[in-house]
């Protein structure tokens, strides 16, 4: 049975980035590569009466367009976990390091909104990990309460780059860059803005700080956070969403900083499949997603569902 932890306030910026630079050295780090038969670390994480900071709250609504108002955003318990998943990945028994590594995906599933004011309980652990074609993934998962009552579970999905058994499995064509079609929205950020997204996020990871931090991770530019795309994609339809609602996020390439890049939002509530068929999918559900302004990539692809 996993062992749970109650910290007595969440660890600090200056805490877990520190442990996360000493992982990457030589000799006293981790090791540059994990095997596929590695094991997770059996515990759990778990931080209590955790208030949110209405200011912190709006400056990360003002860097994410997101509406600041009585109930937190959909994307805002990433936030609020953050420090117990860099903790956990921070960890010497950790597998392998914070730093460098990529967020693939990640889904939140909403139960109710959470109110700005209510007390949270956060608790977090680490599973699944797995091999795949690009390296190992890890699934970190988080659960936020009011009480007993669960309001709000997260996955985020990590990859450690490596060779693993799945490395050469064939892949499908890869697909053809073309001039995307007219967007619904186009988004704009620079430096600037990611900047403020990190100070109100907590996330100040080295390669969304600076173009020299970015190239020493093999990046020709600073790179917007994926979360922040996240949350700037879902801000136009947030207001539409209903409260129970799973919003799930898949990334692609960065966006290299400064950028502009095309935002499309696609109702699927309502509406008729391609063959004629009724839609599963109950009122709030949208596909969403960034592309290259100019070769039409995705950036991001991402859904949000309801039943």
């Amino acid at each position: 049975m996993s062992k749970t932890i109650t910290l007595s306030s969440p660890p600090s910026t200056a805490e877990v980035y520190s442990k996360a630079v000493t992982a990457m050295l030589p000799v006293i780090g981790k090791p540059a590569r994990i095997r596929a038969d590695a094991t997770l670390p059996d515990r759990r994480y778990r931080l209590e009466n955790i208030r949110t900071n209405p200011d912190r709250l709006l400056a990360y609504t003002r860097a994410t367009g997101q509406q600041f108002g009585p109930a937190l955003p959909i994307t805002y318990p990433f936030v609020l976990q953050f420090p117990l998943a860099m903790k956990i990945m921070t960890d010497g028994d950790f597998p392998f390091g914070a730093v460098g590594s990529v967020h693939l995906e990640n889904s939140i599933t909403r139960l109710r909104p959470i109110g700005i004011d209510e007390p949270l309980t956060i608790e977090n652990h680490a599973e699944n990990l797995r091999e795949h074609r690009k390296g190992m993934l890890v699934d970190m998962v988080s659960e936020i309460s009011v009480g007993t009552e669960l309001v709000t579970r997260q996955v985020a999905t990590f990859l450690k780059q490596q060779r693993t058994g799945l490395s050469d499995e064939p892949r499908g064509p890869a697909p053809r860059d073309q001039a995307p079609p007219p967007p619904d929205a186009v988004l704009a950020v620079d430096l600037a803005k990611i900047r403020k997204y990190a100070a109100a996020s907590g996330d100040r990871n080295p390669i969304h700080m600076g173009d020299l931090t970015a190239k020493a991770f093999g990046f020709p530019k600073a790179i917007a956070h994926g979360m922040w795309s996240a949350a700037a994609a879902v801000a136009n339809v947030e207001a539409q969403l209903p409260g129970a609602v799973t919003y799930t996020v898949r990334w692609g390439k960065p966006i290299l900083l400064p950028a502009k890049v095309n935002v499309y939002t696609h109702r699927v509530d309502g509406t008729e499949s391609a063959a004629g068929e009724a839609n599963i999918y109950g009122a709030g559900s949208f596909d969403i997603s960034i592309l290259n302004r100019r070769k039409g990539y995705p950036h991001l692809t991402a859904t949000t569902r309801t039943h």
